[in-house]
């Protein structure tokens, strides 16, 4: 076992010696959208000075990781406590007070601190930020809407150059809902209800069987409130058992804004896949910040996570600070699932047309510890449909093929697909292999998908006391998420496990596809090419992106899943093994 880490801070902190924090100007700075410096004493919340590992926490933290997943390791499924994880993997307790004493005397308030001693959270006035950081705060015009941000790279004391890995919250540029299009067809269209997903993604046998998610939760991360009477509605309506959301809230409450949709569609459809598990919204100003909570709390052994930012938005420390994230997650037993983004293979675009930033994937789906969710869409036919519906609104058949998403052309000029692609951040990890991965040495996403398309399925949502249709990556994501819940509950109610918690799932998944070729709805057609403009990067002809095929591909991953036979070929001795050799 690791040694609790030593010492860091060896030297007293001298104000005088500062060091700059390497990537920490937001990407959508820029000085023509400069509005003017923000008055000083306007107060800033919710900071964080994100804390660094050594070297050395790494490599046993990525040795451990690997041992909690393999069956013959004493280690297997012995996941951590934050408390836990703080001991072998976080800042030594002395340079944890150092820290905080330092940011006492600069004035700023400490709000609270990590239990797996990652970060700290602080609040003060942008005079003080400004004098603390060196940087100037400002305000900055971006897409129609005013935000503050820091000017230039923010320094510290040189003593804690070591320590420091970012500074966050010096900004306002949080990750951005998907615009979800609404749909707008006529007559004789199918809405997808609970049970048509139960039927057509093999879900109703474990309904029958008791496997609803009993016992397992899911924290869902969201950016804005909601109101509980939806959720009731949406439930009651469609003959779903009565639940009701626990909510935390994690700093400044941000109040009822364009991401309320987003808390409605993926607490409904999280809980409409696994209908008894218990929902936990966990929600800020920051998606990233809610997400941080939810993992160093141990909220739920499940985070179902619909938000992103495209790769070039984060700089090197914060894409390593974010995969410090997922891995502190897994390490406590945590499956952390992902929406693959709504803007096909160009995800910096934000569904803008035409796309003008090349091939991007999308955070923090391509997180190689998080688990991907692309986009499908179901061919049409009355064939697939009953002529009415049940009294809960079903009336899918069977399994419905399907195909890549891509509506692109329906919406017109905008961007509206599977996100995939291959990671400008992350490396291919050792599992990702197998017919179709393309050997790009980089993170490929998605990892699967699921029925995605507003334009000609799309799901049932309640908002606002309306019914609504939406589709997206982001509903996806938190309907896969309802199926790691079930497949949780399958695995606790045949004794294979103990307590909730599978972790990173993704080797298993890739283990599955070699082995198991029923598990998965192979896609083998569609796309997520999207139009770009002329003599923009990797833009040819007019477009660019990806095809679907046989085995794996970058636009939706392994294919939609089985959910019955997910959980009957779970096997995590046989799948493992298959890449024990790489893993080592």
């Amino acid at each position: 076992m690791l040694k609790a880490q030593s010492d860091r801070i060896t030297a007293p902190i001298d104000t005088q010696q500062t060091a700059l924090v390497k990537g920490g100007i937001n990407p959508a700075v820029s000085r023509q959208n400069d509005r003017g410096a923000v008055d000083a004493g306007r107060r800033l919340g919710y900071m964080t000075l994100m804390l660094t590992r050594t070297a050395e926490q790494r490599a046993a933290l990525s040795q451990l990781l690997q041992e909690q997943q393999n069956p013959l390791s004493p280690n297997y499924r012995k996941w951590l406590t934050p408390e836990e994880f703080a001991e072998r993997f976080g800042v030594s307790p002395n340079d944890l007070d150092k820290l905080r004493d330092w940011l006492k005397s600069q004035g700023f308030t400490v709000e609270s601190t990590a239990r797996g001693r990652s970060w700290i959270v602080f609040s003060g006035t942008a005079a003080q930020v400004e004098n603390t950081f060196h940087t100037q705060i400002r305000r900055y015009q971006s897409n129609g809407k005013m935000h503050f941000a820091n000017a230039a790279q923010p320094s510290i004391p040189a003593a804690l150059e070591s320590l420091v890995g970012g500074i966050r919250g010096l900004d306002d540029f949080y990750p951005e809902p998907p615009p979800h299009p609404k749909y707008n067809g006529s007559d004789g269209f199918h809405a997808l209800a609970p049970d048509d997903f139960a039927v057509i993604y093999d879900v109703t046998p474990l309904l029958t069987a008791g496997i609803n998610g009993t016992g397992v939760g899911i924290a869902v991360i969201g950016q804005s409130d909601f109101n509980l009477t939806d959720i009731a509605t949406f439930r009651e309506s469609l003959a779903l058992p009565a639940q009701v959301p626990q909510q935390i809230l994690v700093g400044p409450d941000p109040g009822f804004n364009d991401s309320e949709l987003e808390a409605d569609l993926d607490l409904e459809w999280s809980g409409a896949v696994a209908r008894n598990a218990a929902l936990t919204y966990v929600y800020s100003n920051d998606a990233f910040d809610a997400a941080s909570y939810a993992i160093d709390n141990a909220v739920a052994p499940i985070v179902s996570f619909s938000f992103s930012l495209c790769d070039s938005g984060l700089s090197g420390p914060d894409a390593t600070a974010l995969r410090d994230l997922a891995q502190q997650a897994n390490a406590e037993g945590i499956t952390w699932i992902a929406s693959s983004g709504d803007a096909g293979a160009a995800a910096c675009d934000q569904g803008e047309f035409p796309a003008t930033h090349g091939l991007t994937t999308a955070v923090p789906a391509s997180v190689p510890e998080v688990t991907g969710v692309g986009g499908t869409e179901f061919l049409q036919g009355s064939q697939y449909w009953g002529a009415t519906n049940s009294g809960s609104l079903g009336s899918a058949l069977s399994y419905i093929p399907e195909i890549g998403w891509n509506d692109t052309a329906y919406y017109n000029k905008t961007l509206v697909a599977s996100g995939g692609g291959a990671s400008s951040l992350y490396a291919q990890p050792y599992w990702q292999l197998g017919p179709g991965v393309p050997n790009s040495q980089a993170r490929n996403v998605p990892d699967v998908s699921l029925s995605a398309s507003a334009a000609f399925t799309p799901y049932l949502v309640v908002i606002q006391g309306q019914n609504t249709y939406a589709g997206g990556t982001s509903v996806s994501a938190p309907a896969f998420a309802g199926i790691v819940a079930l497949l949780n509950h399958y695995l606790l109610a045949g004794g294979v496990i103990q307590q909730p918690g599978l972790a990173n799932i993704n080797p298993f998944l890739y283990g599955l596809a070699q082995s198991t070729a029923d598990v998965f709805h192979d896609i083998e057609a569609g796309t997520n090419i999207v139009p770009c403009q002329s003599g923009t990067p990797d833009c040819t002809d007019g477009s660019l992106g990806y095809i679907a095929g046989p085995g794996y591909d970058q636009v939706t991953g392994l294919g939609s899943v089985d959910v019955y036979r997910l959980a009957n070929e779970w096997n995590p001795s046989q799948t493992y093994l298959k890449f024990s050799d790489q893993a080592t």
